[in-house]
């Protein structure tokens, strides 16, 4: 079976056109794979497309012969990261996906990407003029490479950053709005009521962060960070 790899944004019409020669050419084991495989590069296609420019798939086919897969379904078995670069599909097979088969492909997208412009110190605010944005092999970038300069602009640095790195998510973290021991304003509303409060701060937090506070009462609850020194409980 000839491996293909659909130039960018054709994918669908190249993908129908190889399913009907090789149903024409091959018998039906043959034509049930070369459906599959197409089914899979569908969905790694449309996975894929969405971080970049251009993208390139081949998916290699298994060595072992295997029973026709009924309605195939392929998925991904690890969701964290974006597909790209070796990665591993899974097909369900049959009308209640029992039957599992895994499958070695390679994503290739070339897309753009974020760079510092500059060097960061720790615990400084990134501001736009920190960061360049880039294009090229997205497969060759680190898994949580930063892709969007959006993401990471009012973030805080979590350690020095050289000029010219490849900005990665643990390289950030949202800037801290609450610190240790800061004494804040803890505001509750519900259905009716809107009241403020003032504790203590037990932990540091950034923006949509939930933090230990403690009451004058000596009460300990937790509480979302909304902006500098403010924090709020819903009800």
């Amino acid at each position: 079976m000839p491996r293909y790899c659909p130039p960018p944004h054709r994918f669908p019409l190249v993908a129908r056109l190889l399913v009907l020669a090789v149903l024409l050419l091959a018998g039906p084991s043959q034509a049930d794979e070369a459906a599959m495989l197409a089914k899979i590069h569908a969905f790694l296609y449309a996975q894929a497309s969405a971080s970049g420019e251009e993208v390139m798939i081949e998916v290699h086919p298994s060595r072992a012969t295997l029973p026709a897969c009924e309605n195939p379904t392929p998925f991904l078995p690890n969701t964290s990261t974006r597909p790209a670069g070796r990665v591993s599909v899974g097909v369900r097979c049959g009308d209640q996906g029992r039957q599992v088969r895994y499958f070695q492909a390679e994503i290739h997208i070339t897309g753009r990407y974020v760079e510092t412009a500059r060097d960061i110190k720790a615990g400084e605010t990134v501001r736009p003029e920190h960061l360049v944005e880039r294009l090229g092999n997205l497969s060759r970038l680190p898994r949580q490479s930063i892709l969007d300069p959006d993401e990471a602009i009012g973030q805080e640095a979590t350690r020095p950053l050289a000029a010219g790195m490849t900005l990665q998510d643990h390289h950030l973290r949202p800037r801290q709005l609450v610190k240790r021991g800061q004494r804040v304003v803890i505001e509750a509303q519900g259905s009716g009521f809107r009241i403020a409060r003032e504790a203590e701060a037990l932990e540091p937090g950034g923006k949509g962060e939930y933090v230990r506070v403690r009451l004058p009462d000596r009460e300990i609850l937790e509480a979302r960070v909304v902006d500098q020194g403010r924090l709020t409980v819903d009800f």
